[in-house]
């Protein structure tokens, strides 16, 4: 849990800092905003094949391994006279993360009976929320009493802590003799549905969450000190979804992604249909951070039981479709920004997360009603004789 916090708080740590670094070490803001922009994209592309070139090591090796490249990348981070030198060792950090999601997840819940897993997600879920509510704040105050490098440091510190623990603690043995090696419940289908509805949804999310301070203040009339208040609801409100969920996911956890993406659909189309109104724009705002964490927390969970082979690939391929799925959605976020608005930036957000319901709801369907539908489908229209 504390590696997860390490890492999430040091991917979104520059969001607080972007001026303090800009001015450090005189480079402009949009080349710094790249640390993290580019930290996302390489977790995206590097999930997968690193996670494949690592699948026969230990997963206690793997994992000192990732968090030593933590501590040295953070250092040289903290310690860099260059903007460049910087960038390298960000997305040395990113390269560390890629992998760090696919490991844990399976480590972490084979440690527990199965019948508890979904809490142990949930956890580490938990975890990884805390750090946008408490984490991000805590070292863009830091980085505003002391400068940018001190806060930089901060992961560089805790993940030594993780390092020791999990060197001195964690047993060593061969990745597929570990208990969460394979899916419990094998199913490439639901595999495949998962895969691309949470993709859809981390798109649709981002379309309109990265354009979300325009929003608040062009469209519902806040002002910018308030905006800074929405922001801790919408943390508190994501971290209350992933405790919820998490407590829950045990016993729901075929119905928890629908429900997830749902809210998520319900809170973006909100947004845009009532957004104008504070009152309802805040409602809207707390559904679609409840719902924000709790998404990629399920469609884990869900590659645990039904990953068609090993879950290490199968967290893999859905880490890196998440956050290609961030970069996909800032990016036509901002294409439809000049076009319709923010608000047609959350009008789209919400239909693409509709349309991953619509994934989610055509893959419960019972063969013979999906072979139906599809029959009905390519049947031709009547035409008038």
């Amino acid at each position: 849990m504390l590696a997860a916090f390490t890492f999430n708080t040091a991917e979104n740590l520059p969001i607080g800092l972007l001026e303090l670094i800009s001015d450090g070490l005189r480079a402009p803001v949009p080349a710094v905003g790249l640390l993290v922009t580019g930290y996302g994209l390489t977790v995206a592309v590097a999930s997968l094949p690193l996670t494949h070139v690592v699948r026969a090591v230990p997963r206690r090796h793997v994992l000192t391994g990732l968090l030593a490249a933590l501590v040295v990348s953070s250092l040289v981070a903290a310690l860099a006279t260059s903007y460049p030198l910087l960038l390298v060792a960000r997305l040395v950090t990113a390269l560390a993360q890629a992998l760090f999601w696919a490991v844990a997840g399976p480590v972490a819940v084979g440690l527990f009976a199965p019948e508890v897993r979904g809490r142990v997600v949930g956890a580490l879920s938990v975890a990884g929320s805390l750090a946008l509510v408490l984490g991000v704040p805590a070292v863009t105050w830091l980085g505003r009493q002391s400068g940018w490098r001190p806060p930089v440091a901060v992961p560089a510190a805790l993940g030594l802590v993780c390092l020791v623990t999990i060197a001195v603690l964690l047993p060593t043995s061969r990745p597929e003799e570990e208990p969460a090696a394979r899916g419990t419940r094998p199913d490439t289908r639901r595999f495949g549905i998962v895969l691309a509805a949470g993709t859809l949804s981390a798109t649709g999310a981002f379309a309109g969450y990265t354009y979300v301070v325009k929003f608040l203040g062009d469209v519902s009339g806040f002002a910018p000190d308030a905006v800074g208040a929405l922001f801790v609801a919408f943390g508190a409100a994501c971290l209350a979804g992933v405790s919820v969920t998490g407590a829950l996911l045990d016993r729901f956890p075929r119905s928890a992604p629908g429900t997830a993406v749902a809210t998520q659909a319900v809170g973006l189309l909100g947004l845009y249909a009532a957004g104008t109104d504070p009152v309802a724009a805040v409602v809207f705002l707390v559904l679609t951070g409840g719902a924000l964490g709790p998404v990629f927390m399920v469609t884990q969970n869900e590659m645990l039981r039904c990953a068609p082979g090993r879950t290490d690939i199968a967290l893999a391929a859905n880490s890196g479709s998440y956050n290609a799925g961030i970069a996909a959605g800032a990016a036509l976020g901002g294409l439809v920004l000049p076009l319709a608005g923010v608000r047609g930036a959350f009008l789209l957000g919400g239909l693409l997360t509709v349309g991953a319901c619509a994934v989610l709801l055509g893959g419960r369907l019972p063969p013979r009603a999906r072979t139906e539908f599809h029959a009905a489908a390519t049947i031709p229209p009547p035409t008038d004789c």
